[in-house]
């Protein structure tokens, strides 16, 4: 059953209607603004050529912003395997949050139950595989860092949302800080393409920094308590683990 939905058009999206089979994402954002009033007025406003699909209220409730069969602005330039722009395959999910630049704080409980109850709704609705559950800074490392290290990935994944690794929290700690070699470094990169983060290096970047930029990526999805874009033992061992169920 849907869950119930309260109704605030965006006018920012696609014309053109797409068939349902085109959907194969679902993307995770936090709105990162000040106030959940002006996240609303942002996403439905002409001027700002943004929207998403659905936006989560601190409360839990659940605003529709542009219909299923739209394709909403709120990936921007972004890829994945081997797709580019994906906006037009995926849902766009907002949750109000300030994120790093206002204060980023944890979401509240009640919006992770919205959450859930929307996400395995879509994910039914849509056929959605669980590897293509991402976040905002997954499928654009340079530009993005939503939904964050405090966005529950790990909860999500226990509930068929996304996915995690299968290594021990205790084992993965005696790891941590512990030096990498340049093979290493080699391998854990490999990991993370292999698992779906682009090889491409944006105009705005150079390797180094991009590097960086899709370490931390993973970092605050797979690594949360410390996300330094530093390759140490414990990401290379989780990267491992995730690069498995690519094969």
């Amino acid at each position: 059953m849907a869950p119930k939905t309260i109704l605030n058009y965006s006018p920012n999206f696609n014309s053109k209607k797409r068939i349902s089979k085109k959907i194969k994402y679902i993307i995770f954002h936090y709105t990162g603004m000040k106030s959940e009033v002006r996240a609303i007025n942002k996403l439905t406003k002409i001027q700002s050529e943004v929207s998403c699909h659905y936006l989560i209220k601190k409360n839990g409730d659940i605003v529709k912003i542009v219909p299923d069969l739209y394709i909403a602005w709120h990936a921007g330039q972004s890829s994945w395997k081997n797709d580019v722009s994906l906006n037009h395959n995926s849902i766009g999910i907002e949750i109000t949050n300030p994120g790093h630049e206002f204060g980023y704080k944890k979401f509240a409980k009640k919006q992770i139950a919205s959450l859930l109850k929307l996400s395995k709704f879509l994910i039914k609705k849509y056929k959605i595989n669980s590897k293509n559950i991402l976040g905002h800074s997954d499928i654009a490392p340079s530009r993005k860092k939503d939904p964050g290290e405090k966005f529950p990935w790990k909860l999500l994944s226990n509930s068929k949302i996304g996915f995690w690794h299968a290594l021990d929290k205790i084992e993965l700690i005696k790891n941590r800080k512990l030096k990498t070699s340049q093979i290493d470094k080699k391998t854990f990169f490999n990991n993370l393409f292999k698992i779906g983060y682009s090889k491409k290096i944006p105009k705005t970047s150079n390797e180094n920094r991009y590097l960086k930029d899709v370490t931390k990526a993973f970092q605050r999805r797979f690594r949360q308590e410390l996300v330094d874009g530093k390759i140490d033992r414990e990401s290379l061992l989780i990267s491992t683990n995730l690069s498995k169920k690519f094969n």
